[in-house]
């Protein structure tokens, strides 16, 4: 391909609405343009990136038995009504009716389509177990698009589901992806993802686990143990509580703390730890705004995935109203009165001499002991892990919260949509079973995106070979000159004979140009041509990664640009 008709503009000036490197980087080096919010289109340098990342994707996938399917992007709700999930899910999936009035989604995942492309032939347990993939494109009409292609709302991603008679075969099966997973990030340039244990969400199944590029840039928060291989989502990370009760303990008392709502001020104002303090927290459910108040101690942050997981419905934080029988900044568990689903963390457990709120007022009680002043309560983990706490695996001190981005995620869902979808299999006995599904997901742009994330310099990405959109950038300094055209003209058509993916820079521009549009474009290895180079008989071969820097005779420097590849 020739830089001169290369279609897309290059510039040197970082763009004010990007917030991240790999979105900056990837719209000054021609490789998207904006179209709408979360909505991009792709010139040929990233859509050479992306199809051999899809390329990857399929070869990983067929070699663990993985069969290429396509499934529709537009898809009748009916579907969607037998897994119960068009209701369940809220405005990210978009709803319309076509032509004759008929409901339709546009899809954002498809494990309704996989169940019902296979209901059929997987109706005996002699087609089991099978693996259907397909490369897509998806809309989800995300809230809050940001950061280029690491969170948008149209997506092409590679989403594979199997099916299985038994959880030992899943989780064979389950195992055997994850190690396809890992092959997958090495070969495409990041091999230091890590996988994480994960919450299952709106998927469902109890078992899940992402797949994270530890990056400052990243969206997610990551509990990983510095003693032992424990790695999870903040989402899904347990909260261990090592609380050593006091002795003795005091007499619940009510004590005056005028104007002081927060746990900092109540616990400076009585000269008390906030790991000594028991503070509410306050959520309305979505569908009725029933009031949810959920009590921990006061050093931690309620995990709201774990809370809506244990309640089974959507919450959203409290608006708390004069007549709501609520005092902000003063509710407490003992004496509270009203129609409150109230809930308490693992944190409060054989917790004793407790400042917490005392439901009037300008007043806080002193001296709580859980067990003793509240009847029989339950406790369940509904707490962030911090910085520095218990490992759940190992029980040491040692975990560090790390940010990391999403690169890919995989489930095991169970009978969540086999038995909501009514498909069936009859095993070898004549009885009737539902197959159990795993899911696993990689989105291909965001993937792209992340790599850039990870390879960059101030002047542009450094793209692994791999995935590079071209592997030899050939720039022609002084194309007006003829010797050096000659000499480019022939270095091009000779690699591309010998199958190489050139990008040639014929243009008529400085060498300043020239290089900073290369280093935009990011390709491995570099190969300048110039009066000066001629005059001494050589090209110069460079990497982009700066690696090395060397001249080799113009004799030779075919051998020599193939060696370095």
């Amino acid at each position: 391909m020739k830089l001169s008709k290369l279609v897309g503009e290059r510039f040197k000036e970082k763009p004010s609405d990007c917030v991240v490197e790999s979105h900056a980087l990837m719209v000054r080096g021609g490789y998207m343009k904006y179209v709408a919010s979360g909505i991009y289109s792709s010139y040929m340098p990233l859509k050479r990136i992306t199809r051999k990342i899809e390329n990857i994707l399929r070869e990983e996938m067929d070699k663990i038995d993985g069969q290429e399917v396509q499934f529709p992007v537009v898809m009748p709700a009916t579907i969607w009504q037998e897994s119960g999930r068009y209701e369940a899910i809220g405005k990210e999936m978009v709803r319309f009716n076509d032509r004759n009035n008929s409901p339709h989604v546009l899809g954002m995942t498809h494990e309704e389509a996989a169940v019902h492309l296979v209901r059929e032939y997987g109706q005996t347990y002699n087609n089991y177990p099978f693996m259907i993939y397909q490369i897509q494109t998806k809309f989800r009409d995300e809230a809050r698009p940001k950061a280029g292609l690491m969170r948008v709302r149209e997506f092409t991603m590679k989403d594979a589901y199997s099916f299985h008679t038994s959880q030992q075969d899943l989780e064979e099966y389950y195992d055997k992806c994850h190690k396809a997973y890992e092959r997958i990030f090495e070969r495409v340039g990041v091999p230091g993802v890590i996988s994480v244990a994960s919450d299952s969400g709106m998927m469902g199944g109890n078992i899940s686990h992402e797949f994270m590029l530890l990056s400052d840039i990243g969206e997610d928060s990551i509990a990983i143990c510095s003693e032992c291989d424990y790695r999870a989502n903040m989402e899904a990370a347990e909260n261990i509580n090592d609380y050593v009760r006091t002795s003795p303990s005091e007499e619940l008392t009510l004590v005056h703390t005028p104007n002081k709502h927060t746990i900092e001020e109540v616990c400076s104002f009585l000269n008390s730890s906030e790991r000594n303090s028991c503070k509410a927290v306050v959520y309305q459910r979505n569908s009725d705004d029933k009031y949810i108040v959920l009590f921990l101690r006061g050093d931690l942050e309620a995990n709201e995935t774990k809370l809506t997981n244990y309640l089974g419905f959507d919450i959203h934080p409290a608006t708390i109203t004069e007549d709501c029988g609520l005092n902000a900044g003063f509710i407490g568990p003992v004496k509270l009165e009203g129609d409150f689903i109230v809930l308490y963390d693992n944190s409060l457990k054989n917790m004793n001499n407790v400042v917490c709120g005392a439901n009037v007022i300008d007043y806080h009680y002193t001296g709580l002991d859980v067990s003793r002043d509240l009847n029989s309560v339950e406790f369940h983990d509904f707490a962030k892990i911090q910085e520095g706490g218990i490992c759940p695996k190992c029980g040491k001190h040692a975990i560090k919260i790390s940010r990391g981005i999403e690169v890919g995620n995989i489930f095991q869902l169970g009978t969540k949509y086999t038995k909501s979808m009514q498909m069936t299999y009859v095993d070898s006995d004549g009885n009737s079973q539902y197959p159990i599904m795993g899911c696993y997901g990689i989105g291909v742009g965001r993937l792209a995106a992340s790599i850039c994330e990870a390879h960059h310099d101030d002047y542009g990405p450094i793209w692994p070979k791999a995935i590079a959109p071209y592997q030899v950038h050939l720039c022609a300094v002084r194309s007006d000159n003829q010797e050096v055209k000659e000499l480019a003209d022939k270095l091009y058509e000779e690699l591309q004979n010998k199958g190489v993916e050139v990008i040639y820079d014929d243009r008529d521009v400085s060498a300043g140009i020239m290089f900073s549009d290369a280093d935009l474009l990011g390709v491995p290895v570099r190969v300048i041509v110039s009066p000066r180079n001629i005059k001494q008989g050589v090209v110069e071969i460079v990497a982009r990664d700066k690696s090395f820097s060397e001249s080799a005779p113009i004799d030779t420097a075919l051998n020599d640009i193939m060696k370095r590849l």
